[in-house]
């Protein structure tokens, strides 16, 4: 039995989180594993725990919305 970990930012709505539940199951379906066999566990973590490049997603946020186009 697989077991899927996906980490997400904690404000994720659960419409995204059921599509992308869908979505994971269908790629094990389609290579024959039964759906029902198939575990996904959906990590939120806050914008203040993730950081990309060396910025917390927080400030780069925060850095976007002062920015005059």
């Amino acid at each position: 039995m697989p077991v899927v970990q996906v980490s997400v930012w904690a404000d994720m709505s659960q419409e995204s989180k059921r599509k992308i539940v869908q979505g994971i199951t269908k790629v094990f379906e389609d290579i024959g594993v039964p759906k029902e066999a198939v575990e996904i566990i959906i990590y939120e973590a806050p914008k203040t725990n993730w950081a990309t490049g060396g910025q917390l997603h927080s400030e780069i946020e925060k850095l976007a919305k002062t920015k005059v186009p």
